[in-house]
């Protein structure tokens, strides 16, 4: 049985006292039903978006009144907190391992990838690099985070989503270039993490360290998070590069059955993940720069969305199963590449 997150260090994932629950939107004077999103770092935008959509979407519907609450932060250290006790109803994640990880807990159904259309994933990103306004390090594709001299601003990859696909995509890369192979792609990863002075704790932290602490050259993270950025500091201090090849993320999702089924709220959970696919739920995809799975809501936007050569963790590296275990398990790659760091 695949459980990744038993290789951690059990300090990664200590239960996350004093979460913040942040209510999603106005909420109903009286909510007769309450769901929480335990979600990943990044999302809370999208999110504070979506619930009031879908409380209006259920209480058109139903007559019900319902509250949605979130929870963010670390997406492992988010499932190990679901594992730990956090009464979440539902996990909207980063990265398979996570939901997987649950799943093996008994916590989220075995086969949750279809529960739901996509493998259980609403939208995609993509993995690309902000830059200080100019570019003055002249930063255009994944090898200028290898050269001298280039701080690269990335989450911790052993324990972050964001971290994760920023290592297999470099990783990724890497292998494609002419004569690429694994011994390569890890001398190139090596240089890589030798730029990074320090590994965030996550997604936003690692986009505070960038722009309020004004460290690195240049931040790795996924495409929606330039627009976040662009709203909460301007435009006028960075710019946004995209690399000629990166990495397919997905963002799977699902009900916590464990959770639900104490609470008798699974007919609300499952509505509420529903409704991402809804026309709605996918224009509030767009919205927040993530690629909505519609085709025509990705049309309507394709504007925002430039076109870019992607691969998946499946086509590089046979799935988030094997990709974990090579690197990112106690003494994988990853180690390995951090202890000569």
């Amino acid at each position: 049985m695949f459980t990744p997150h038993r290789f951690l260090s059990r300090a990664l994932f200590a239960p996350l006292l004093g979460l913040a629950l942040v209510a999603g939107g106005a909420a109903p004077a009286a909510a007769e039903t309450v769901l929480l999103n335990a979600s990943y770092d990044v999302a809370r935008d999208f999110y504070k978006d979506f619930n009031p959509l879908f409380v209006r979407h259920w209480q058109s519907k139903t007559g019900e009144k319902l509250e949605v609450k979130q929870s963010h932060g670390g997406s492992s250290k988010q499932v190990r907190a679901v594992a730990d006790g956090l009464e979440a109803d539902v996990v909207t994640m980063n990265q398979a391992t996570d939901v997987e990880f649950l799943a093996d807990k008994g916590l989220v159904a075995r086969d949750w990838a279809k529960k739901f259309p996509n493998n259980a994933s609403p939208y995609t990103s993509t993995m690309v690099f902000i830059v200080r306004k100019g570019n003055p390090k002249a930063i255009r594709d994944w090898s200028d985070l290898a050269k001298p001299g280039v701080q690269v601003i990335v989450p911790h990859p052993k324990n972050t989503g964001n971290g994760r696909y920023t290592y297999l995509a470099a990783w990724g890369y890497a292998l494609r270039q002419p004569g690429g192979n694994d011994r390569t792609a890890k001398a190139f990863v090596a240089k890589v993490l030798h730029n990074a002075p320090l590994f965030a704790a996550g997604g936003r932290d690692a986009t505070t360290t960038f722009m309020q602490r004004h460290m690195g050259d240049v931040l790795v993270t996924f495409e929606s998070e330039a627009e976040l950025i662009a709203k909460e500091f301007g435009r006028g201090g960075f710019e946004v590069v995209y690399p000629k090849l990166s990495i397919l993320a997905e963002f799977p999702v699902a009900v916590v059955n464990r959770v639900v089924d104490k609470k008798g709220d699974r007919k609300e959970a499952q509505a509420y993940l529903d409704y991402l696919w809804s026309k709605e739920g996918q224009e509030n995809a767009a919205q927040n720069y993530l690629r909505p799975r519609d085709p025509a809501v990705l049309k309507k936007y394709a504007a925002q969305f430039p076109p870019i050569r992607t691969f998946t963790v499946d086509e590089v590296f046979g799935g988030w199963s094997k990709a974990f275990h090579a690197h990112f398990v106690d003494g994988g790659s990853f180690d390995q590449l951090y202890l000569q760091k």
